[in-house]
């Protein structure tokens, strides 16, 4: 019987220095010892991606999607290559795989690829040769033969995929904090770990800014069954479990609060109010895979009304130039656009049979004097566009209100 395959993920602040690398490499082979074949997935050194953004950014504003690729893919692959030479010390043999050289093929969309496929020959072959594979996170080879980047956070992306190619148990995600927390702790330290979490409700808090796991790499954890432990890389404590739904009919109403400042508020006003409108605004947006998260239309006035939604703020600058376009197109009055709003979320599966959630959370803003510009709800969330000057504030007082210090899920 082939020994398991365990896929270790480790973040920037993991490999940040020689001394977090060494940490990393202990963890790694002790793991291996344990009778298990490993692949490891790496992020670029601590904030090496944004200083090679910023280095761009101070060549152009408009840097072509290609070559920033090539420019941030060498993040990783400076990871890869320090990490193998720190686990060789341990008398273990290593090899380095850039995502190409792991198989893992993309599209054609530059800094924001999604994975097609993946086809682990040389990885495979590696293993049974008894190595350790550590793997470039983040990229992959689309079918030009380019190397593509997976988007902000695209390592856990990477991890994740190869773990349900693999068919591994469990995708350990490593970072600095222990685990998954009901808020962020830099904002409230009463947040506490979460134990256990289902895909659901971590999906819903990765999409709406909690930045401990990308939200796509749930989404592909959900579809395969990959269950994923998020731990700390300096501890060796349990951390918090991402998988299905247990069932617990004595889950929390709220499980966390995730907070966005990642978030611009655009507006087309005074559009045609006929069919069709919606399709050519968004339809453009999508054509440039541009992601629109909450959308709301004011009732028609003079046949006219008006469409406000959010996007990121890195993609704003290209959605200002392709509503520019279509306002011209469909005869509206103005483009207007504004960086100065958060999103602030509640998510949990208790929320299903709890009436009066939103309401509570509605009262608890409006006590504090904090306005609502935007709603945004689904089945086991409520989130709120407000003032990025208010999120904090926010965030406070809804962790204290639902009770999330207390809990010890």
């Amino acid at each position: 019987m082939s020994r398991p395959i365990v896929v270790m993920k480790f973040g920037g602040s993991s490999v940040r220095d020689a001394e977090r690398l060494k940490n990393a490499a202990a963890r790694v082979v002790e793991t291996q010892k344990e009778g298990n074949r490993v692949v490891v997935v790496v992020s670029a050194p601590g904030d090496m991606t944004d200083d090679l953004i910023e280095r761009a950014n101070g060549i152009t504003s408009e840097p072509d999607g290609r070559e920033m690729d090539m420019l941030l893919a060498t993040g990783e692959q400076i990871s890869i290559a320090l990490l193998c030479m720190a686990i060789k010390t341990h008398g273990l043999d290593a090899i380095s795989l850039t995502g190409p050289q792991a198989g893992i093929r993309a599209d054609a969309v530059h800094t924001k690829a999604r994975i097609t496929s993946i086809r682990p020959t040389k990885l495979l072959a590696e293993l049974n040769k008894g190595r350790v594979v550590v793997v470039a996170g983040f990229q992959g080879l689309n079918p030009n033969e380019d190397i593509v980047t997976l988007g902000r956070g695209g390592s856990d992306l990477t991890a994740v995929a190869l773990a349900a190619a693999l068919k591994s148990d469990v995708c350990e995600i490593f970072t600095d904090v222990l685990g998954v927390y009901t808020t962020d702790p830099r904002i409230v330290p009463e947040a506490q770990k979460i134990a256990q979490i289902s895909y659901d409700e971590m999906l819903e808090l990765a999409g709406s800014g909690a930045q401990v796991m990308q939200a796509r790499s749930i989404e592909v954890a959900k579809k395969y069954g990959v269950k994923i432990h998020v731990r700390s890389s300096l501890e060796k404590k349990k951390g918090t479990l991402i998988e299905n739904d247990n069932g617990n009919m004595e889950a929390p109403v709220v499980s966390g609060i995730a907070f966005d400042k990642n978030e611009a508020k655009l507006s087309i006003v005074e559009v045609p109010d006929q069919p069709g409108v919606a399709a050519a605004i968004f339809g453009a947006l999508a054509e440039n895979s541009i992601n629109v998260d909450m959308i709301i239309q004011s009732s028609a006035q003079d046949g006219t009304n008006d469409i406000s939604f959010t996007v990121s703020r890195p993609d704003l600058k290209r959605a200002l130039t392709i509503l520019e376009a279509v306002k011209n197109k469909l005869k509206a009055k103005a483009v207007v656009s504004d960086e100065s709003v958060a999103k602030v979320s509640i998510v949990g599966v208790g929320m299903k049979s709890h009436p009066g959630v939103a309401a509570k959370m509605f009262a608890t803003m409006a006590e504090a004097g904090i306005n609502i510009e935007m709603i945004s709800t689904s089945e086991i969330k409520v989130a709120c566009v407000i003032r990025e000057a208010d999120g904090t504030k926010a965030v406070k007082l809804l962790h204290k209100v639902f009770g999330l210090g207390k809990s010890k899920r």
